[in-house]
């Protein structure tokens, strides 16, 4: 695939993963999609090296979005950690 479609792939991957992690995050909807693409990439990855199966078949295999749905979790999962945001609001005195 190229990395035109990869581009796609993750932007579409990071709002699914959004959605399916709802919570505020501080980086807005340009972060989002930056993790997206991100974790497009990180899901290919580890679906290769854990797994020993090449997830990114095309742009329309299942395998493709399914690793690509959940690196992009994964990334939004540590950015909420190393942020501190939880989804909770914290208020300061």
């Amino acid at each position: 695939m190229g990395i035109i479609a990869w581009i796609l792939i993750g932007l579409l991957a990071g709002a699914i993963a959004k959605m399916l992690m709802p919570g505020k995050d501080p980086g807005g909807i340009i972060i989002t999609m930056l993790i997206g693409i991100a974790g497009g990439l990180l899901g290919g990855w580890l679906g290769k090296v854990i797994f020993g199966v090449d997830s990114i078949d095309g742009f329309f295999s299942l395998s493709t979005w399914v690793a690509a749905i959940v690196g992009s979790m994964i990334l939004l999962l540590l950015y909420r950690l190393v942020t501190g945001n939880n989804g909770r609001s914290h208020r300061h005195a």
